[in-house]
């Protein structure tokens, strides 16, 4: 499984959404590797599809996509039980993973 973890360097929760991946890698076993691809400009953001930081791409797909979030050098918001947090929660990331095996 691949994993791209995309980011701007004015946002900070791409940390903690690293921190969650490595985390559910190590518990789960999976074989997964993590890149990680820095966004610098709004024309990066538009090339790449990138609607906010962080954004977990698995094996090229978004998992928690919104076509009707703009591009840009943001910072996403995802919607968990707890309410509105800038990043996904390992619950969410591990449902992610497991639907992308699924689809294998």
């Amino acid at each position: 499984m691949e994993i791209t973890l995309q980011y701007f360097d004015g946002c900070p929760n791409w940390k903690v959404t690293d921190g969650q991946l490595r985390t559910l890698i190590d518990d789960q076993g999976l074989d997964a590797t993590i890149h990680y691809q820095l966004i610098e400009t709004y024309e990066a953001a538009v090339e790449h599809g990138f609607r906010g930081s962080p954004t977990v791409l698995i094996d090229g797909t978004d998992p928690f996509a919104d076509d009707d979030a703009p591009f840009g050098l943001s910072c996403r918001i995802y919607l968990t039980d707890d309410g509105p947090a800038g990043s996904p929660t390992l619950q969410q990331l591990q449902q992610a993973t497991t639907a992308s095996r699924a689809g294998d």
